[in-house]
């Protein structure tokens, strides 16, 4: 993205710049390049992301993570630099999509999927798949 911003100001540039004999010409490109110039800033400084946040609590460290219009994206837990304990995912409008368990960084417990009309709950074990289930939302409950 960076590189093709780049490219335009550097057309646009060397727009602005090459030698044009009327001047009405030179006034209108000035103008538009001034306002492409301005439309690239403004859509440069949108496409920022919102920087995560990081919590220390007791031997764990908090980590809570944004969706680019503010709402949270993912919150979890890290211990010894690994995904540890319960994360939690949600889309941009808030709802739970996933909730997960990790033990030192590997996928371990009853993860829970959420989908448009059902919720699945799969079991793992150090990383493997145990067992596959659809279950009532009302499982949920516990977060």
């Amino acid at each position: 993205m960076l590189s093709y911003c780049k490219f335009i100001v550097y057309l646009v540039l060397i727009w602005y710049f090459y030698d044009i004999k009327n001047q009405k010409q030179k006034i209108m490109k000035k103008l538009l390049a001034s306002l492409i110039m301005f439309m690239l800033m403004v859509s440069v400084s949108f496409a920022q992301e919102i920087e995560p946040t990081f919590e220390k609590q007791n031997d764990l460290v908090k980590a809570t993570y944004y969706h680019d219009n503010g709402m949270v994206k993912e919150v979890g837990f890290f211990k010894d630099d690994k995904l540890h304990d319960k994360w939690v995912s949600y889309n941009k409008e808030g709802d739970i999509k996933v909730v997960a368990f990790y033990n030192d960084g590997k996928k371990d417990g009853k993860w829970y999927l959420v989908g448009e009309e059902s919720v699945k709950e799969v079991t793992y074990k150090s990383n493997k798949v145990i067992k596959v289930q659809e279950v009532e939302e009302s499982a949920l409950s516990f977060i």
